[in-house]
This record gives C-alpha cells, structure tokens and sequence, in this order.
C-alpha cells in the first residue's frame, strides 16, 4: 500500500514538473479554459476585454453586476472582507492570476530551477510582476497567509504599478503600507498588512484558474473591487454585464427620482413597468443625455431584442 502511495505521488509531482500548463499556463491550455471569449487575447492567452468595457465596469455596483452573474449561473464570483489600502478608490482591470501554496523544500527548488530554465528571473514572487500588462489586476491566492504571507512590498508594487498601471488582489497578505499608499493610482485589496517578509510560500502557477474565499478566478476575468468586496466577471460577459448594469442604473435613477416627486407609487415603480410608464422613462433619458450611465443610442441598441 505505501509503495502504491508513494508511486502515485511520483507521477503526479513528475507530471506537474514536466507540464509547462501546470506551472506557467500555455497560450493554448488558456485559449482552450476560456473558449467562450472570442474576441482579441495577449500573447499569454488571456482575454484582452477592450478597456472601454473596463471604464465603463468602474461605475457599476458590485450589486448590478452580481445579479446579472447570478441570473447567467455565476454565483461564486464575490468574495467579501478584505483590508483595503484605500477603501474609496475603485479597482478595475483583467486578472493575471496565480497559485501559492505553503513551502515543500524539494519542490521549491525544482520549480525555481525550472523557472530559471524558461527565463524567470530573481525570486518567485517576482515572476508574476514580470508578465504584467497595462489593465491588469494582479490576483493571487496566497491561501490566506498575513504573517511571512506578504506577497509584496512597495519596491515590488511600484513595479506592479509601472506594468499594470493598477494594483493587486491577494489572499494573503502584504507589507510596507505607508509605502504603498504613496504610489498614486495603486490600491490593494488583501487579507491583511504585516511587517514580516515573505517565507514558506511557494509559487505554484501563474495564470491558471485560483480560488481567492469563495470565488473562482480564471486568468482574464474582470476585476472589480469596491468597499463592498470583490467581484471577478468572466471575459465572455463583461460587456452584458456592463450593459445590463448601465439599464439598472438607468432605471433606478428614473425611479428614484419619479418616487421622490410623487409621481408614481413604489409599487408601479417596483413592479412590471406600464407603457405609460415605459415612455415617461424614454422622454425622461432624451431631456436627460449629459447625465446618464449609458447613451441613449447604447439604450436604443440594449432595448432592441430585450423585454424591460
């Protein structure tokens, strides 16, 4: 029974060492796990959302864009309770993600040879930094590690920050936050800051799919990250997500402010909408065109093969 055990063992470490999937994904393994996106990629195989649906992503609720995931089947793209650098900066961008899990001695030293052979350079945590391009959210699972589980400092955010122009997402931890918190434009959302260095981790993939709480991330998704937490969209439905979000905020904004003056009762407003209602809405975004989430030839076009 121990020589079965241990002869498995073997193989499965042989067959991680030996895939190049396993450890650092190819274009392939990634255009095959996320064949839904049809639209342009990096050099990687990461979709390449367009960063017009990335800015237009940064004015939408977490709570929008979770309703329209759920409504797909997407229920566990969110993860609450992290520390945030700064809570009232949003972050948006594609995930480049990766896996770590707690130091094997042996293992540690075949993956690090292994990445020195394909070129990686410097230190493990590092790698990931190396690949970043601009829009991208660095996202890793650190499997929860604060204490030596500091995936960075602010030498190694300032360069997340000249590769991505963004910032990061780790379950696990970081240090050096006053350092950190003087790069503008970068945030991080992470379990927690200390003033330990990172020891007893070991990079275990970059850009393959990773758990961060209760989410499942794949290598693309868009990242949203809010005060209320952190919602990870798969590429293929960034732009419906966008889209349906936008007609939400659309609504709401009718609704609130026809609730506000009295014109129509909560239950009209929360209900199935009247066509008088309907057109009311319609002359209410024409009178309204500088203020609204979405153009009104964008509504025109979402309205097309869609009920209310």
């Amino acid at each position: 029974m121990k020589k079965t055990i241990f002869l498995v063992t073997a193989i499965l470490l042989v067959l991680c060492l030996n895939s190049r999937a396993q450890f650092f994904n190819t274009p392939e393994e990634l255009i095959y796990l996320t064949s839904e996106w049809s639209g342009e990629r990096f050099e990687d195989g990461r979709p390449k959302v367009a960063d017009e649906i990335l800015e237009r992503m940064r004015k939408v609720s977490i709570e929008e864009a979770w309703g329209v995931l759920r409504s797909k089947g997407y229920i566990n793209q969110f993860e609450a309770n992290w520390v945030i650098l700064h809570e009232d900066e949003v972050l948006v961008g594609r995930a480049l993600t990766t896996k770590y899990m707690p130091k094997r001695p042996e293992v540690m030293d075949r993956l690090t040879e292994k990445g020195h052979e394909l070129g990686r350079l410097g230190a493990m945590n590092s790698w990931p930094i190396d690949q970043l391009q601009q829009g991208d959210v660095y996202v890793a699972d650190g499997f929860g590690k604060v204490i030596d589980g500091t995936l960075i400092g602010d030498n190694l955010g300032n360069a997340i920050y000249a590769n991505s122009g963004n910032g990061v997402v780790f379950d696990g931890g970081s240090r050096d936050m006053e350092g950190l918190s003087k790069i503008e434009g970068f945030n991080a959302f992470v379990r927690g800051f200390d003033p330990s260095f990172l020891t007893e981790s070991m990079l275990m993939g970059i850009n393959v799919p990773i758990r961060i709480g209760r989410a499942t991330v794949f290598p693309g998704d868009v990242v949203l990250a809010k005060k209320t937490g952190v919602l990870f969209t798969p590429a293929h439905l960034a732009g419906e997500v966008v889209e349906q979000a936008e007609f939400i905020m659309l609504r709401d904004m009718f609704g609130h402010e026809m609730l506000k003056k009295g014109v129509y009762t909560p239950g009209q407003i929360d209900g199935r909408w009247s066509e008088e209602i309907k057109k009311a809405f319609l002359e209410w975004v024409a009178s309204n065109p500088n203020e609204l989430p979405m153009s009104k030839a964008d509504l025109d076009e979402y309205l097309k093969d869609r009920t209310w």
